[in-house]
C-alpha cells in the first residue's frame, strides 16, 4: 500500500512533511510501550541522580566522599534527561515522557531527511526514502532506549539539512543555526569535533564559502559549546568536552577481542593494568590520568601486532557497514534487524560506486560516511553506532535505485 500513499497525497509539500512526522510517530508509540526501557542505567542514571542530588555533573563518587567532576560521557544528553527532571513526575511517567519525547525528535528527524534527500533526488524518491528510514527496524528500536543515539540521529540530520541550506543561501540565518547545531553535537559526541573540522574545510575549499564566514561559524559554534569548555579549563586546566579517547581506543582494540574478532569489545582488565588504575591520585585528574594509562596500552598494543590491528580494524569497517558476524547477542540475529542491516550495507555500497563523482555536494556525504567508518572502525562498536550512517546509505541506495531506473525502467 505504500506504494500508492505519495499519490494519494499529491504533491503538496506541508501535506508530505505532516504525513511522515504523524506516521513516523505512530508507528513508534506502539515499540515504546512494548519494548521501551523502564530505568535509567549505567552512565546516565549517575550522572542524573547526581545533577538532581548535587548539582553537579558528576561521573563518580569515591568512598572518600569525593565527587569526580564528569570528562568521561559528553553532557549534552546527560542535561537533556535532567530536563525532564523538572516536571516532577513519577518514575514511570518521568521515563515514559523521555521515551516519547524521543518519538518525537526521531519523526522530526524523517521530515528533515525528507529535505536533504531532496537537493538530489525527486520529491517521489524522496518520499519514500524518508518513509523507509522511518520504519527501519533499527531507527524504530532506538526510539525506545534510553541512548543519547536518538538525539544525535536528529542533530546529524539537522546539520545536513542546514549544511546544505548555507551553500545555497549563504545567508547569516543559516551560519547561525548551521554553528548552534554544530556546537550541540560537539557536546553530544566525542568525535564530531573532527567531523565538523572537516566540514569547514570543505566549506572553504571545494564550495567556496568565504573565510570570514567559516570564522562566524567557529565563533557562533564555539560560543554555544563555551559553557561546558569553560567549566572544563577551571575544572581540568584545558579547554576539552572528553577524555576517553585512551580507554576507548583500548577497548576496541583489545587482545581478546582481536583475537577473537569481537567487534562490541571486550573489557577484561588483567592485575597489571588494575595495579596501575589503583594507583592512581584521587582528584579532579582521575580520570585524565586514568586515560592516558589506556591510551598507552592500546598504543604497545598496535604496536606489537600492527598487521593484525590492521586486519581486525578491516573487519570493523565491514561490520559496521554490513552486519557483525561475530556478534554474541542472540537479539541480533532476529531477521527483522540483520538483514535490513545488511540489504542496504550492500546496495548503499553499490550506490557510492555508481554516484556521480564529480558533484561536490553528494561528495560531501560520501566523505561523511567514511569519516564515520574510519572512526568507529577505530573503537569498539555497538549495534545502536549503525544508526548514525543509516541516513547516508538510504541516500546511496537511492541513488542505486535512480541509476537501475534509468537504465532500465526508462
Amino acid at each position: 500500500m505504500f506504494f500508492d500513499i505519495y499519490h494519494h497525497l499529491g504533491k503538496k509539500k506541508i501535506t508530505i512533511l505532516f504525513f511522515l512526522f504523524i506516521s513516523s510517530l505512530v508507528f513508534r508509540i506502539p515499540i515504546i510501550i512494548l519494548f521501551g526501557d523502564t530505568n535509567l542505567e549505567y552512565e546516565w542514571l549517575n550522572l542524573v541522580n547526581n545533577l538532581v542530588l548535587h548539582g553537579q555533573l558528576v561521573w563518580q563518587t569515591f568512598d572518600n566522599g569525593f565527587l569526580l567532576p564528569n570528562s568521561w560521557m559528553p553532557p549534552l544528553y546527560a542535561y537533556y534527561l535532567f530536563f525532564f527532571t523538572f516536571f516532577n513526575l513519577e518514575h514511570h511517567n518521568y521515563i515514559t515522557l523521555i521515551l516519547f519525547s524521543q518519538v518525537i525528535l526521531a519523526s522530526a528527524s524523517v521530515v528533515f531527511f525528507y529535505e536533504v534527500n531532496k537537493n538530489f533526488f525527486s520529491k517521489k524518491i524522496s518520499f519514500y526514502s524518508s518513509l523507509l528510514f522511518s520504519i527501519f527496524p533499527l531507527h524504530l528500536y532506538a526510539s525506545s532506549q534510553i541512548s543519547s543515539i536518538s538525539l544525535q540521529t536528529f542533530l546529524t540530520i539537522v546539520f545536513l539539512y542546514l549544511f546544505y541550506q548555507l551553500v545555497k543561501k549563504r545567508d547569516v540565518t543559516s551560519i547561525i543555526l548551521f554553528s548552534i547545531i554544530a556546537g550541540l553535537l560537539i557536546l553530544l559526541r566525542g568525535e564530531f569535533w573532527f567531523i565538523f573540522f572537516l566540514s569547514l574545510v570543505y566549506l572553504f575549499v571545494f564550495l567556496k564559502i568565504s573565510i570570514k564566514k567559516i570564522l562566524l561559524i567557529i565563533l557562533i559554534s564555539s560560543i554555544t559549546a563555551s559553557p561546558y569548555l569553560i567549566r572544563n579549563y577551571l575544572i581540568f586546566e584545558k579547554i576539552t568536552v572528553l577524555q576517553s579517547f585512551g580507554y576507548n581506543l583500548w577497548k576496541g582494540n583489545h587482545p581478546y577481542a582481536k583475537e577473537n574478532s569481537i567487534v562490541e569489545g571486550s573489557m577484561i582488565v588483567n592485575e597489571k593494568i588494575m595495579e596501575k588504575v589503583n594507583n592512581i591520585k584521587i582528584d579532579n585528574f582521575y580520570r585524565t590520568n586514568f586515560d592516558k594509562i589506556f591510551l598507552n596500552i592500546a598504543i604497545e598494543n598496535i604496536f606489537h601486532d600492527p598487521l593484525g590491528h590492521i586486519i581486525f580494524g578491516l573487519k570493523k569497517v565491514f561490520s559496521y557497514i554490513f552486519i557483525n558476524f561475530k556478534s554474541s547477542d542472540p537479539n541480533y540475529w532476529n531477521i527483522l534487524h540483520f538483514l535490513p542491516l545488511l540489504i542496504i550495507g550492500t546496495t548503499s555500497i553499490l550506490g557510492i560506486i555508481l554516484a556521480d563523482k564529480k558533484s561536490r555536494l553528494f561528495n560531501y556525504l560520501v566523505l561523511i560516511f567514511l569519516i564515520n567508518v574510519f572512526i568507529f572502525s577505530t573503537v569498539s562498536i555497538m549495534p545502536r553506532y549503525k544508526l548514525v550512517i543509516l541516513p547516508l546509505q538510504i541516500i546511496f541506495t537511492n541513488v542505486l535505485y535512480a541509476k537501475i531506473k534509468e537504465k532500465y525502467f526508462k
